[in-house]
């Protein structure tokens, strides 16, 4: 599970107390909700069909996939349909080559979502395993799934203007800059990249 509304308070709260640009924004946003997320496999193929698609776009394959593959989706059931019948549920030839390729790495064991490396740097290179599932996507899953507390996307755009509206930077910082501009929020990046998404949307930044 990720980090809880109690959890982003707390390490928000003690970032905050040694950054005065934070505490600012803090203080003009106020605090952002929790984003979590089951663990497994589930996830990461939602996150698949969720792809360059709008919200409703992505509903409406998953519950077809839903009723295909039945509630539990396992791994082996979407791997023994054919092209055909994965195309009817709104999965693309690029989509249907990307879930294959999780649900094979599942079905084999080769991937162990509930034993990833401690490490979280490994941790994504597990995950970028997965065609289909970038460094940003395995981020999104570490942060929103397993509460990982430090994982920090600074490639994500929203990040990126956010940290430079902060931090009142002429120009939006660049991925290199974001993830520089960080090291002194370690090791509550997670909190702050949650905050960032929540101060990105806020007219009060």
């Amino acid at each position: 599970m990720g980090l809880t509304n109690a959890q982003l308070r707390d390490h928000l709260d003690t970032v905050a107390a040694r950054d005065a640009v934070v505490a600012n924004a803090l203080e003009r946003c106020g605090y952002p909700e929790e984003r979590l997320r089951p663990t497994g496999y589930r996830t990461l193929l939602r996150t698949i069909v969720g792809q360059q698609v709008s919200v409703a776009a992505a509903a409406s394959v998953w519950n077809k996939l839903e009723a295909e593959l039945g509630e539990e989706m396992a791994a082996h059931e979407l791997l023994a349909r054919d092209f055909d019948t994965l195309r009817a549920c709104g999965l693309s030839r690029q989509k249907q080559g990307y879930a294959r390729s999780l649900c094979e790495l599942v079905a084999n064991g080769e991937l162990l979502l509930d034993s990833l490396p401690p490490d979280d740097e490994a941790a994504i290179a597990e995950l970028t395993r997965i065609k289909g599932i970038g460094r940003w996507s395995a981020e999104i899953y570490l942060l929103f799934a397993e509460g990982r507390k430090d994982i920090w996307p600074a490639g994500d755009l929203a990040v990126q203007v956010a940290c430079g509206k902060m931090l009142e930077l002429a120009e939006r910082p660049s991925e290199k800059d974001t993830r520089e501009l960080a090291e002194g929020w370690r090791p509550h990046r997670g909190a702050m990249a949650i905050f960032t998404w929540h101060a990105y949307a806020s007219p009060a930044l």
